[in-house]
């Protein structure tokens, strides 16, 4: 399999980040969800909003996300539905380049 280019990554990063983003919006929306945990949602938006900083990178900004998203799906408060939601997110954050 060839190797994916510079460009190729950057893109496949900004496609994860913003399918994160939308499931991110639909746990913070849902009112079924408890309010700790669209806390760390928004948290988590407001982190990936912050990649363009010259620190920030889209490794290290996935990493924060993972660290503070993996506490909230061992949380037994947690519906089912938006766990499942985290998982995927989890999923697609893991995904993420270094370019």
């Amino acid at each position: 399999m060839p190797r994916k280019s510079k460009n190729e990554k950057i893109a496949e990063n900004e496609e994860n980040f913003e399918q994160v983003k939308y499931l991110l919006n639909m746990i913070n929306e849902d009112n079924g969800v408890p309010r700790n945990i669209r806390k760390i949602a928004q948290e988590s938006l407001d982190l990936i909003d912050t990649i363009d900083d010259k620190d920030n990178t889209a490794i290290v900004c996935a990493s924060n996300c993972i660290s503070l998203l993996e506490d909230i799906a061992q949380d037994l408060n947690c519906p089912l539905h938006s766990r499942t939601q985290i998982y995927q997110i989890l999923s697609l954050l893991e995904q993420i380049h270094d370019v």
